[in-house]
């Protein structure tokens, strides 16, 4: 992934969590076990940016990220990419991340650092560098991104699988990612070829993570994102003699969160539609370039979206009950004069168990009523934008996540569903709204 130019200010942390976050040298605590379906998107991670997982978790609920990225700074010795600090720093970080139940993990390469095994040129210094670092850090999970002048490098590549072969072989608890470019059709030969050669050499290799971003100019982010999956999925089928399923279990997607190099973009519409995607095949992990410069600006949205495939919610924990949501004033979530027409304004009124307040918390995330689902009008994420009745149709604009302190988060927006005014007056329009936690925005659902 293309190292990003600039470095953003420092992000604000909750008070709660900022004393655990300040520091960046100290002793590692024992590794967190990543769960079977997770996200963890990547940080370039220096000292600006080290603290935004704390505002992030704090924000979202997501505790899995991906460090990017450790690079050679001479022979055996590494070096954060974005700071040139040493390995070590950001220890306390990482540690206060294991300490909230998540964990790091630890990323090689990228698109223009170079990787280890390219002067490390000592198998057994390269298993010991590497081993190093497991043990400085207390992750279990390292994962390598291999593009650029370092994927023809088949010196190094082979160094680099003869050395993790090692370390498997020392701690068995230590997992390797590969995170390789793809095309829409599934992975190249050269990056094949680098799975072909760890295989060989007896790497169990527990993810390998695709690049879904940069596809060209004029084509859709999306749908090859997922046409790479299901291509790259026959191609593990096949490479390791599983079904499938399985295949997909061993899989990462990881696209671009907004504007890609090329001229096309990834959408948070497109994010909850590549997250159903990746929950309905199994697929193992949820990542996304990067935390700092593209998801910080958009209020961690594309975080919140992904991390469901870590909850299981898919968009919010689908009950398959159905019955009435109240709010605000002990009302009712009511469609205005129970019309099913789309675009029938969603309101407050006395709850009368009418169909009109009978809403199915749906397994997609959805809420239904009357056969139609529960929208943001023309898909607007800006504050203020009403909430409507309209045709279901898998965007996530009809998405929504219920959170324990009651609030109803639409995930492609970040903002909550909240009742104009304040108000509880019957025929209040309900809205979105910056979520902070006040009881207009506190719903109760059918469970």
């Amino acid at each position: 992934m293309r190292f990003r130019n600039g470095i953003a200010p420092a992000a604000t942390t909750a008070v709660a969590l900022a004393a655990a976050f300040l520091g960046t040298t100290g002793q590692a605590h024992a590794a967190t076990a990543l769960p079977a379906h997770f996200a963890a998107p990547y940080l370039q991670i220096d000292g600006n940016t080290a603290n935004d997982m704390a505002s992030d978790m704090n924000a979202t609920g997501l505790k899995y990220y991906t460090l990017a990225f450790l690079i050679p700074r001479s022979g055996c010795t590494a070096q954060w990419e974005a700071s040139g600090d040493s390995v070590g720093a950001y220890t306390s970080q990482i540690n206060a991340l294991k300490s909230a139940g998540g964990t790091a993990i630890i990323s090689f390469g990228g698109a223009e650092g170079g990787e280890l095994a390219q002067t490390c040129t000592s198998v057994s210094s390269l298993t010991a560098a590497y081993a190093n670092i497991v043990n400085t850090y207390g992750i279990t999970r390292l994962d390598f991104d291999i593009e650029g002048g370092t994927l023809g490098d088949s010196a190094a590549n082979q160094r680099r699988n003869q050395a993790l072969a090692a370390l498997q072989a020392q701690n068995p608890s230590v997992q390797v990612a590969y995170t390789l470019a793809v095309d829409p059709g599934g992975l190249p030969s050269q990056e094949y070829g680098v799975l072909s050669d760890a295989k060989s050499k007896g790497v169990n290799v527990s993810a390998v993570n695709i690049m879904t971003m940069d596809f060209g100019d004029g084509e859709n982010a999306l749908a090859d994102a997922e046409s790479a999956a299901r291509g790259t999925a026959s191609q593990l089928a096949g490479l390791y003699g599983i079904s499938t399923s399985a295949a997909y279990n061993r899989i990462g997607l990881t696209p671009i969160a907004g504007q890609n190099d090329d001229n096309e973009y990834f959408s948070q519409s497109d994010a909850q539609t590549l997250e159903s995607f990746a929950a309905s095949n199994g697929v193992q992990e949820l990542a996304f370039w990067e935390v700092d410069y593209y998801d910080k600006p958009a209020g961690y949205a594309y975080s919140r979206i992904f991390n469901q495939l870590t909850t299981g919610s898919t968009g919010g924990g689908g009950t398959g009950k159905t019955g009435q949501i109240s709010g605000y004033g002990g009302k009712c979530v009511d469609v205005a004069g129970a019309s099913s027409a789309n675009g029938a304004a969603v309101q407050l009124y006395d709850c009368n168990g009418t169909n009109a307040q009978q809403w199915t918390v749906a397994s997609n995330g959805t809420l239904q009523a009357l056969g139609k689902c529960m929208d943001i009008t023309a898909a607007g994420t800006a504050n203020g934008t009403q909430v409507q009745l309209y045709d279901c149709n898998g965007t996530g604009a009809q998405v929504w996540q219920h959170q324990s302190n009651g609030e109803l988060i639409n995930p492609a927006s970040g903002k909550c569903l909240d009742a104009t005014g304040p108000s509880s007056a019957n025929g209040t329009r309900l809205q979105i709204w910056t979520c902070y936690d006040s009881a207009n925005q506190q719903w109760s659902i059918p469970s």
